[in-house]
């Protein structure tokens, strides 16, 4: 399959799409412009800032949205009003990177060091009270983070262990048994991923224009060819969610390079993806 190029190039480092539960479209991030973009469905983009850094960001169940920011995490209301809660580091080397919403309504998002040091990362989880957790660290570039449909497991990048990993989740123990999933060779640069109905994980190989879809025995079954190689991530939406939606990114890029890097593409894979997962406070 060959996925359409259905935007401009709206992003310098584009991240995260989810496709809203209201209808309204996807949202994704600018990330290191620090803006929230929503892409209507008569192709207009709306752009809001919200920080120096916009990683994550996730409907809230009352309305509104969670966002991952530089250094912790921002509320949005229904109305648009944005509240940055305290910073949960003061390190200015590391920021937020990529996560996710698990069963109970609790956000997750790992970090990373803008010099990718090895090891400096680690993952937070936002619960609904306001308090943030760092559940586990040794991490060095944090990335994809989706549960499977029915819950129980979670799979997470790690992409310098060109790795897919796969972990168990429990309300109270959280994500335990960490254990590979699919492994890349040194060259494979799993970013961004999404689960779809029937527990196949979706992933963006960053440098390689491209979207592996695996079944849940780790089984490569359907690849996506993107036309750019800085594929970032990827999400199921559209009206039945049945379409994958994919940012790219032209970070390290020249200004006169690939103009189609920063560009959305879509493809229609014929798998229906799962309702976002909310934030519960």
């Amino acid at each position: 399959m060959r996925a359409e190029q259905v935007t401009d190039a709206v992003a310098f480092h584009g991240e995260g799409p989810v496709w809203w539960p209201d209808g309204s479209g996807l949202r994704c991030v600018d990330m290191l412009a620090g803006d929230v973009l929503t892409l209507a469905a008569d192709g207009t983009v709306r752009r809001v800032h919200v920080g120096d850094v916009a990683a994550v960001v996730r409907p809230r169940a009352g309305g509104g949205a969670v966002i991952a920011v530089e250094r912790g995490f921002a509320l949005q209301d229904a109305d648009g009003a944005v509240t940055t809660l305290d910073p949960v580091w003061t390190d200015p080397g590391v920021r937020m990177n990529e996560g996710g919403c698990d069963p109970d309504g609790r956000l997750w998002c790992g970090s990373m060091a803008y010099d990718q040091t090895p090891g400096a990362a680690a993952m937070h989880r936002l619960d609904p009270d306001g308090t943030v957790r760092r559940v586990f660290g040794d991490l060095t570039v944090s990335n994809g983070l989706e549960w499977s449909p029915d819950g129980s497991l979670a799979y997470f990048a790690d992409t310098a262990t060109h790795r897919i990993d796969v972990l168990d989740y429990d309300r109270d123990a959280g994500l335990t048994g960490r254990r590979p999933f699919v492994t890349f060779g040194d060259d494979g640069n799993p970013d961004g991923l999404t689960v779809d109905a029937d527990g196949g994980v979706w992933v963006a190989l960053h440098g390689a224009g491209a979207v592996h879809r695996y079944d849940s025995s780790g089984r490569l079954d359907a690849v996506v060819e993107v036309p750019t190689p800085q594929t970032t991530a990827c999400t199921l939406g559209g009206p039945g969610l049945d379409q994958l939606y994919v940012t790219t990114s032209r970070q390290g890029m020249s200004p006169g390079d690939d103009p189609l890097a920063g560009a959305v593409f879509r493809a229609d894979v014929g798998v229906r993806g799962r309702p976002v997962r909310a934030f519960a406070g």
